[in-house]
């Protein structure tokens, strides 16, 4: 049996470490900065309509800031990330990337147009993609296998703690000082919390906590092709990754668009946001993160398919109560349905961060790790914000041109925009029920199972030929990658345009590669011999 499978399918109780006080206070400390990585995230979806009301952005800039602009980099840098701290220190680059997205944070409080703004919270994105990565393998090296899902969950706690502050000061502040200082004091309190964790936390030794078999191979080093490939022609991690996307879409949207929605829909002043609605993130994201934790860990003795399942029941019994929330007339009504899809949604992480480490080699804990969030990220982050951003403009400005007022129209705009988001629960359901069959599968075997890509290729193939397909129709270019049209006005064109003019170009690109990439992938995986997976 390989290292990988060993590692998978380890027996609960196997290792025999006891888990240290010193190992609890590295968790608190790591979850200390983690709050900071999300607190920062959170803090421009709190003062969105300040921004707004200053500098005259629109939902679809802000949707495209917040989402796909930021995603793009965070999640490319997140792989980065990942291959250098699975051969060099986890606590160093955790530190350099806190202290960049802190001062990165402060710079967004000193811009004053569109691109300096974006520029500024793409530099975010690269520091926080250190974030992530580095902690979960430096806590799988804290605590043994049997642990690893309620101490990912503990220090997933990070997330609402982050989020709620970030509502609850970053509110206050801006009402008190303005937007712009609660960036700018913030981003210093984040530098200096780096610093803190610099000192407290040490490196620890690789593999410290995991069976001998596994523990003698955590010093290998694992190259990035081979950690990738294991990780996308292995169905379970597959469907996990994309399970988590899917089930992230709808948790950022929300997350981006719920205070604008309170605050422009429902009525809610700044003052109630920051204390009501911050208790609700904090209480429903907190209790579903310590629930999800403790339940996989109890219900994974019993089979590694309540990995699948715990998320897949949570997203199920999610998606009614989202549409109830987007149909609501008051915050009070709206905040207490909210606050069901919220607690229920986050049900997916732990479970997936811990059968994800649980899976790989402690060489590939961090890499796997930054594929992860990277999938996660680009389809949650990248997607969600930028869907509601860009239809709540596209609604509003038809609400417009029937004649309603333009206040009216922007609040039914994010109003009907928030409610399409209700149909990606049932589809993230459906790629968790393919992670259920895809562990099942590996139960029944008793070994990891790989396809030689074919999945991917077929999600790929999809996904490159409907952006093909999109392009073709918005250009008038069978595939086009550059459109001839924009790039006549290249010259005279603003910052702002030549960006868009770019990523337009980057767009038709990678629905190029993912076109040819998963043709030949489908074509690989159905001539390969199938074969268990070498990790």
């Amino acid at each position: 049996m390989s290292t990988g499978s060993a590692a998978a399918n380890a027996v609960p109780g196997a290792v025999s470490q006891k888990t240290s006080a010193y190992s609890w206070v590295v968790l608190a400390m790591l979850a200390f900065i983690y709050i900071f990585n999300f607190l920062d995230r959170q803090l421009m979806s709190t003062v969105i309509e300040s921004i707004k009301k200053d500098t005259g952005f629109t939902d679809a800039q802000m949707g495209l800031m917040t989402g796909f602009y930021f995603a793009i980099v965070y999640t490319t840098m997140g792989v980065v990330v990942g291959f250098l701290a699975d051969r060099t220190s986890r606590r160093n680059i955790l530190f350099a990337g806190a202290v960049l997205w802190s001062g990165f944070t402060a710079l967004c409080g000193m811009a004053h147009n569109y691109p300096t703004m974006l520029a500024a919270r793409v530099g975010v994105g690269v520091g926080e993609a250190a974030g992530a990565p580095p902690s979960y393998s430096i806590i799988s090296d804290y605590f043994p296998a049997e642990k690893r899902g309620i101490a990912l969950a503990l220090f997933s706690m990070g997330v609402p703690l982050g989020q709620s502050a970030a509502i609850a000061f970053g509110a206050q502040i801006d009402i008190h000082w303005g937007w712009r200082n609660a960036f700018i004091g913030i981003g210093i309190a984040g530098v200096i919390a780096a610093i803190v964790m610099f000192f407290v936390v040490r490196e620890p030794k690789r593999g410290a906590m995991d069976p001998a078999h596994v523990a003698a191979v955590a010093h290998e080093k694992s190259s990035f092709g081979a950690t990738f490939w294991q990780f996308i022609s292995r169905p379970v991690l597959l469907w996990t990754a994309l399970g988590c996307g899917l089930s992230a879409f709808v948790g950022y949207a929300a997350l981006n668009w719920n205070a604008p929605f309170l605050l422009r829909v429902q009525g809610m002043t700044r003052e109630e946001l920051s204390v009501w609605y911050a208790l609700m993130i904090l209480i429903s994201i907190g209790l579903g993160t310590l629930m999800s934790g403790a339940i996989v860990d109890w219900m994974a003795k019993r089979s590694r398919v309540w990995y699948a399942l715990v998320p897949l029941i949570a997203m199920a019994a999610a998606a009614p109560f989202w549409y109830l929330y987007t149909q609501q007339t008051s915050w009070q009504m709206a905040l207490v349905v909210v606050a069901f899809p919220t607690f229920l949604n986050i049900f997916y992480l732990a479970p997936a961060l811990a059968l994800v480490n649980n899976s790989v080699k402690p060489s590939q804990r961090t890499m796997s790790s930054a594929i992860l969030l990277m999938v996660l990220n680009f389809i949650g982050l990248g997607g969600g914000p930028t869907m509601v951003g860009t239809l709540s403009t596209d609604f509003s400005k038809k609400f417009v041109e029937s004649g309603m007022e333009a206040g009216p129209a922007a609040a039914q705009g994010l109003r009907d925009a928030l409610m399409w988001v209700t149909p990606f629960f049932a589809v993230a359901v459906l790629f968790l029920v393919l992670q259920a069959m895809a562990v099942n599968r590996e139960l029944k075997e008793g070994k990891s199972v790989r396809d030689g890509g074919f999945r991917v290729g077929i999600i790929l193939l999809i996904v490159g030929a409907a952006g093909l397909y999109m392009r073709y129709q918005g250009s008038g270019f069978p595939g086009a990658i550059i459109n001839t049209e924009l790039l006549g006005t290249f010259g005279g064109a603003s910052l702002e345009t030549m960006i868009g003019i770019i990523m337009d170009v980057v767009v038709g690109v990678a629905c190029t590669i993912f076109t040819l990439g998963g043709l030949w992938l489908v074509i690989s995986g159905l001539t390969r011999k199938k074969e268990p997976a070498a990790a």
